[in-house]
């Protein structure tokens, strides 16, 4: 049961993710032809709620489906199984949301 609701979280997180991206590329192709610097790109993010909410959604939903896609990397790969693949998975996860979290806040607050 719970490698189905994984699946699921790591499906349902490539769907959060997607137009997430698709967005972010269309941004940065946007900033690039106009010319932005990355001092005025961050002028415009910094102190803005609307891109801290989409950059939040967009690290919390790459923290998991990264965390679930690295726990069946190793445990195909290396054979981890049991309390340490969930262990390693919960810890993956954690540090890229913590990582994630930092470059956020950078960004925005």
């Amino acid at each position: 049961m719970l490698g189905l609701k994984l699946y699921m979280a790591q499906r349902l997180s490539a769907m959060v993710m997607i137009p997430l991206t698709l967005g972010h590329i269309a941004v940065m192709i946007y900033a690039i032809q106009g010319g932005l610097s990355a001092a005025e790109i961050l002028g415009r993010t910094k102190g803005s709620v609307l891109w801290f909410l989409y950059y939040g959604l967009f690290v919390l939903s790459v923290s998991l489906h990264a965390s679930i896609g690295l726990r069946v990397i190793v445990h195909e790969t290396l054979g981890l199984k049991g309390r340490a693949l969930e262990i390693f998975m919960w810890l993956s996860g954690l540090l890229l949301l913590a990582m994630g979290l930092r470059a956020l806040v950078a960004v925005t607050l």
